[in-house]
């Protein structure tokens, strides 16, 4: 139990408060109790359920870490972790404090402290000026705790009526309770300040997991509250609403799971689609259908501000009901065209039409049906409508997607509005199995291509699945669920197959980098003990050949920091000495006795590159006759003319082969120099190559205009260059950095985006009703 301070105005920052009330410690020991007892109850309850939510948040951030779009995402996530756990105690005790305090104000009548949210706003009523990131912070804190009210109207009323009387009739509101969602997620947004330096995104995350681990489980607590009050004889006669406990629950942790199991179901909650990430992230997509429900309704009254029903002929008659315009959406499923049968033969005009006029031919099926006089649509339908529409004209606009693989995709327009009909939660949940099948088709149809799909496998899946929804789905929203497992499973087949190819690929990427990495290598070595020295023709040649090749493959087996490699290049210093001419006695024999080492170690290294013993010897015989002529002494007694000895024989390589170093520099690849300002190349186009990560999609267009899709499958970690693959694994392209970046610059490629489809259409759906949306008064 905290400990209870003489004097809680002495110190205004004082982090142990208590009650504090004088007239509590007056003549109403009986009544101060109670409140003491409420303070009690709700710090042990509070704490517990947040000690819930930090055990959760490790879960939660590794989840989202996993999905992030980027690595900078990534590392926001691992760094909330990280922050969380080590000021995990703090924000317990700052959260304790922060609510033990708003007790003893709420004892002594002094005010509740105002919300960041209520600080942004001037006395007269506008908008001051705050940072950016407290603006976002408040209006999340405010639409939770809206929610938690009305939510929770019935308990927090009563409760606030026998708050009142304990403190002496004051009035009581939701927002001075100081175990009211206000007050507590004040507290815990004060506690939060042990994450300043953690970036917002993660500090919303948390708030939002503190809505559904503590705010939508305080009607346990209130419960308990109303009933220790009702106990105590403060007004019995209200009527509050009971909490029903499973036989033998405990409360704490526990009760508090199933309390937030249950408020989610009754909020149309996710609990059979997701859980953990997924339920922070599908709260996310509700609120942003929050924005998306009023920009709509908002267009909708602007254009028609004296009617609120859709008519597609008539006036006066009732909204048709959902199970109408199911019907009508059926019979317009069962009369669309036959899908294309090739790639080639899709008709993208013939596709936006159809998308476009879809709410026309809808409203001329209902007025066939029902009669002019009964062809009205509601609202919130007709919102619906267009929401999907938008959605599917998106698609037929995404250039992620090939044309040939839009025009199919559009063909579902009809079963995405029926299941938006049926189940409203799919444009609110990112884990609904139709809003999941439409990511997966969308996402395989990226990698899609002609050129990588010849046998049309793909194109025949992707039309068999929609043919199979268009031909099938009625009202059972579960074959969603069976087509998108149908379809994964053709993709993990695939992607397995591909996988293969492209291990291959990039096998066979890495080892030409190693070779031209270990070339160059060998060539800087010698290269740069040569150029400065006159050598004869046949020691060049030993050492821009085989002795080079020798270097070439110690670099592979053993490295370039290995004992064998240094060896190897000392042995080159040894070999170029052999072209200076001794001079004096010492100098002479310094030289022969070098010679029978020179002689060994080149015999192994030519050996160990191939060369044949009867080569090798001759290579050597002509060398001893060189280096005679340097010592100055005569040559060996012959009985025939000695032939002339052609140098490449004796070298082991052929007229026309090329030499394993040429002379100059060594051959290196063009790596962007990022101080060469003579590189035309925009800053946007070389950070899209930086921000392109392994499995990231780009469609290159050759000169012909035929486009290639292909996945970047490796980045070489020595020159730089990026390996291409299409969907079958198979290469395609490898560029360096500079190379594509000069093509994005010149719209020669173009990197895909890795967003699922149904975010980004959404995202562009409320950027367009913005725009769209009549001129008005700045709001919140």
């Amino acid at each position: 139990m905290t400990p209870t301070p003489s004097d809680p105005h002495a110190d205004p920052d004082n982090k142990v408060v208590g009650i504090g009330s004088r007239a509590l410690e007056t003549g109403q020991e009986q009544v101060g109790g109670l409140l003491v007892a409420v303070r009690e109850m709700t710090l042990k309850e509070t704490g517990n359920l947040v000690a819930e939510l930090l055990d959760n948040v490790d879960d939660t951030l590794f989840d989202l870490a996993e999905k992030a779009e980027s690595n900078a995402s990534q590392t926001e996530y691992f760094d909330g972790m990280r922050e969380t756990r080590k000021k995990r105690p703090r924000i317990e005790r700052m959260f304790g404090e922060r609510v033990a305090r708003g007790f003893a104000d709420f004892a002594a009548g002094r005010p509740a402290r105002a919300n960041e949210t209520q600080r942004a706003f001037s006395a007269s009523g506008e908008l001051s000026l705050v940072d950016d990131r407290e603006l976002e912070e408040s209006l999340a804190v405010s639409s939770m705790v809206a929610k938690a009210d009305a939510r929770l109207s019935a308990a927090l009323l009563a409760l606030n009526q026998r708050l009142s009387v304990l403190i002496g009739g004051r009035t009581t509101t939701s927002t001075t309770n100081p175990l009211g969602p206000n007050a507590l997620t004040e507290a815990f947004r004060e506690a939060l300040g042990e994450l300043a330096d953690v970036n917002i995104r993660v500090r919303l995350i948390i708030l939002k997991m503190f809505e559904r681990y503590v705010l939508k489980a305080l009607d346990t607590l209130y419960h308990d509250v109303n009933v220790r009050l009702v106990q105590a004889g403060v007004l019995p006669q209200l009527h509050h609403p009971k909490v029903v406990r499973r036989p033998g629950a405990a409360s704490g942790a526990a009760g508090a799971t199933r309390v937030t199991a249950a408020a989610a179901d009754a909020d149309g909650g996710t609990q059979g689609y997701a859980t953990g990430a997924d339920m922070v992230a599908d709260e996310l997509h509700q609120e942003l259908m929050q924005q998306l429900t009023s920009l709509l309704a908002a267009r909708r009254h602007a254009e028609r501000p004296d009617s609120g029903a859709y008519r597609a002929g008539g006036t006066g008659a009732a909204s048709l009901t959902p199970a109408e315009l199911l019907g009508a959406l059926t019979l317009l499923q069962g009369e669309s065209r036959p899908l294309p049968a090739l790639p080639a033969a899709v008709d993208t005009r013939s596709a936006v039409d159809m998308v476009q006029h879809l709410k026309d031919e809808l409203m001329a099926q209902i007025q066939r049906l029902s009669g002019a006089g009964h062809a009205n649509v509601s609202g919130s339908d007709e919102d619906t409508i267009d929401l999907v529409g938008m959605l599917f004209e998106y698609i037929l606009q995404d250039h992620t997607i090939p044309a040939p693989m839009q025009v199919l995709l559009a063909r579902l327009q009809i079963p995405y509005l029926k299941v938006a009909i049926l189940d409203r939660r799919m444009f609110a949940h990112a884990s609904h199995p139709a809003r999941r099948l439409l990511d997966q088709l969308a996402d395989t149809a990226k990698g899609w291509s002609e050129e990588s799909d010849r046998d049309h496998r793909l194109f025949e899946k992707v039309k068999g699945t929609v043919e199979a929804l268009l031909q099938d789905f009625d009202d059972d929203v579960g074959v969603f669920e069976r087509k998108l497992t149908e379809f994964t499973q053709f993709v993990e087949q695939n992607r397995k197959r591909a996988e293969l190819a492209e291990s291959r690929a990039t096998e066979a990427a890495r080892g030409r980098e190693r070779l031209q990495n270990a070339r160059r290598h060998a060539a800087q070595e010698i290269l740069s003990r040569i150029n400065d020295h006159n050598l004869p023709t046949l020691l060049r040649g030993v050492l821009t050949r085989p002795w080079a090749n020798y270097l070439v493959l110690i670099v592979l087996r053993q490295g370039a920091e290995s004992a064998e490699f240094r060896s190897a290049v000392h042995f080159v210093d040894d070999f170029i000495a052999t072209a200076e001419v001794p001079h004096g006695e010492s100098a002479h024999q310094q030289y022969k006795n070098a010679l029978p080492s020179i002689e060994k170690h080149l015999r192994e290294g030519l050996a160990t590159v191939a060369f044949q013993e009867p080569d090798i010897e001759r290579l050597l015989d002509e060398l001893r006759k060189f280096w005679r002529q340097q010592l100055g002494e005569p040559a060996p007694a012959v009985h025939a003319p000695e032939p002339v000895v052609d140098p490449e024989a004796v070298l082991g390589v052929s007229q026309d082969a090329q030499p394993a170093i040429t002379d100059g520099a060594p051959d290196v690849d063009d790596d962007f120099d990022p101080d060469d300002m003579s590189v035309n190349i925009d800053a946007g186009s070389l950070q899209a190559v930086r921000d392109l990560k392994v499995g990231g999609w780009v469609e290159f267009i050759d000169d012909a205009g035929t486009r290639e899709r292909a996945k970047l499958s490796w980045i070489s970690p020595i020159s730089g260059k990026y390996l291409f693959v299409n969907r079958r694994g198979l290469k395609v392209a490898d560029r360096t950095a500079v190379q594509l970046a000069t093509e994005l610059h010149d719209n020669r490629a173009m990197v895909l985006e890795e967003v699922p489809l149904f975010d980004r259409a959404l995202d562009a759906i409320v950027d367009r009703l913005r725009k769209t949306q009549p001129a008005q008064q700045p709001t919140a």
